[in-house]
């Protein structure tokens, strides 16, 4: 009875085979991709049905491409630097990061701007609609990164982001990829398809 009573306690004292605030992470990014795939799903099926203005992507986009890969990059430098417990670069990467992701929804808005100014609006033609939304639920999710990406840089100027406590820079890193990589698809989805 006892060695059961034990086998008990010790199934009910294994760690879970993942960690919470990964999967939460995890499913954040998985209802993000099932979002943008609707989306993008409707914007096939809505264009194919007529009515479809074809209008130019501004030159904007493409330098926010630019800067979201630069992005990338420089948080996984600061990744790399807490794994070398270089709390220095750490900090600079991370405000670097924050520099870009601020300038990538500054070039979004005046992406926008210049759409505004060729005519092309948010309550129109369904294709313009559809640009306007597609791009602004990215910018919001960007805005959340940016949030997160605070967070993290509180804790780097705490000295709480280092090789021995690396998890929610680990999880800032994870999701910020998946921004880029989301942007880059969705703006090369938009340009192919108009």
């Amino acid at each position: 009875m006892m060695a059961t009573i034990k086998k008990q306690q010790n199934l009910n004292d294994t760690p879970p085979i993942i960690n919470p605030s990964k999967f939460v992470v995890w499913l954040l990014i998985v209802a993000s991709v099932m979002l943008f795939a609707s989306f993008t799903s409707a914007y096939i099926v809505r264009r194919g049905e007529g009515n479809w203005l074809l209008f130019d992507i501004p030159t904007l986009f493409a330098y926010s491409t630019i800067i979201v890969l630069l992005s990338s990059a420089s948080i996984q430098w600061a990744y790399r630097a807490a794994k070398r417990d270089e709390l220095g670069q750490v900090k600079i990467s991370l405000l670097v990061t924050l520099l870009l992701g601020i300038t990538f929804c500054i070039s979004q808005w005046l992406g926008w701007k210049a759409l505004v100014a060729n005519n092309v609006h948010l309550v129109g033609n369904p294709s313009e609609s559809f640009f306007y939304v597609i791009s602004g639920v990215h910018l919001a999710h960007m805005l959340g990164g940016i949030i997160f990406l605070l967070v993290i840089i509180g804790k780097a100027f705490y000295l709480n982001v280092h090789k021995k406590n690396i998890l929610s820079l680990n999880l800032c890193v994870t999701y910020w990829h998946f921004l880029g990589a989301a942007w880059i698809y969705l703006y090369f989805f938009l340009l192919l398809n108009r």
